[in-house]
């Protein structure tokens, strides 16, 4: 039996690879637009972020975003990622 293949892609925040459905894909489409592709489908220049606020906040401070899809990224995209990114976990020391 043959194993399916996982494709790996870079996190722009963290710089990590990591499977590709486990990140967020935001595109920079032939339309120049700039949108989030939760089916990793849609034509055009693509950049990956993972679904933590750490990397989120990483990229939105390095402008890692801007970087990769070649173009400035509005904060209306910024905040429609930060709505698809579970709030940060405060770590409690016992």
């Amino acid at each position: 039996m043959v194993q399916k293949r996982i494709s790996l892609r870079k996190c722009v925040g963290c710089q990590e690879m990591k499977p590709k459905r486990s990140l967020i894909r935001v595109v920079h489409t032939p339309a120049d637009t700039i949108e989030l592709d939760p089916t990793g489908r849609k034509t055009g220049r693509g950049a990956y972020v993972c679904r933590t606020a750490q990397c989120f906040l990483a990229a939105k401070k390095k402008k890692a975003l801007d970087r990769s899809l070649k173009v400035s990224v509005p904060d209306q995209v910024y905040d429609e990622l930060s709505a698809n990114v579970p709030p940060e976990e405060e770590e409690n020391e016992s």
